[in-house]
Formats: structure tokens, C-alpha cells, sequence
């Protein structure tokens, strides 16, 4: 058994979109888009075959997404090298984004740095 995907909707599902392929290396397909119900979707491929489904549909609630909560807490990315998680969080940083913790070694032994990304969500980037 194995996960085929996580999806998470989002407000501007281009943008998402185009986050993912040029930090993460993503792939898209071509998506989708119901006209009857307005719901649109990417499937993201990225390395391993891991899935991620952007999806959009009108009259969302977009709640704030605090840190400290139930549900998701973050989508982690293994690039490989400190070198690279040190690159692209630099990389981010520079585009703006907020870096909210490393990058560090953590107390469980993870080279690590956490980023909130598009729309609030939070990305690890680790070895």
C-alpha cells in the first residue's frame, strides 16, 4: 500500500501551480475543469512519482491557517544535500517568501528549514 496523492485546494491555482515547478521541480498535466461546477485541477508529478492534485472551485472559505493546529501541518520536500536545502531556502528568501525556522539540524536529527509558501502554507525543505 502507498499514498497515490494529497490535494489541497487553493485561491489561485496557477500560481500554485507555478510555485511547484520552479522550486520543486514539478511536472503538470494539462488539468482539468468542470464547467458545470467550476471545480479546476493540476496533477503535479515530482521525483519518485510523488503526487500532489492543486484543485480550485468557486466560493471557497479561506480560513487563516495557523501554525499550531489539527489537520495538515506542512508538505516536506527531501532535495538531496544541506547544500540544496541551504540554496532553495536561500532562493525563497530572495523571492520573498518567509523563512520561519533553519536552516538547522533539529532535535530528531533532520537537516531542515521551514517556509511559508503561496497562500499561507507551510513547506519543508530537508535533506
Amino acid at each position: 500500500m502507498f499514498i497515490d496523492h494529497i490535494a489541497m485546494y487553493v485561491n489561485d491555482l496557477e500560481a500554485a501551480r507555478d510555485f511547484f515547478i520552479r522550486y520543486f521541480n514539478a511536472s503538470s498535466n494539462d488539468g482539468y475543469h468542470n464547467e458545470k461546477t467550476g471545480f479546476c485541477s493540476y496533477f503535479l508529478t515530482f521525483e519518485r512519482d510523488a503526487r500532489l492534485e492543486l484543485m480550485y472551485k468557486p466560493e471557497m472559505v479561506d480560513c487563516e491557517k495557523q501554525a499550531n493546529r489539527t489537520g495538515y501541518a506542512h508538505i516536506a520536500f527531501s532535495v538531496g544535500s544541506a547544500a540544496e536545502v541551504d540554496r532553495l531556502t536561500e532562493l525563497l528568501k530572495n523571492d520573498g517568501y518567509n523563512v520561519i525556522s533553519g536552516p538547522r539540524t533539529t532535535g530528531d536529527g533532520y537537516y531542515e528549514s521551514s517556509v511559508i509558501s503561496f497562500e499561507g502554507n507551510i513547506i519543508e525543505i530537508t535533506i
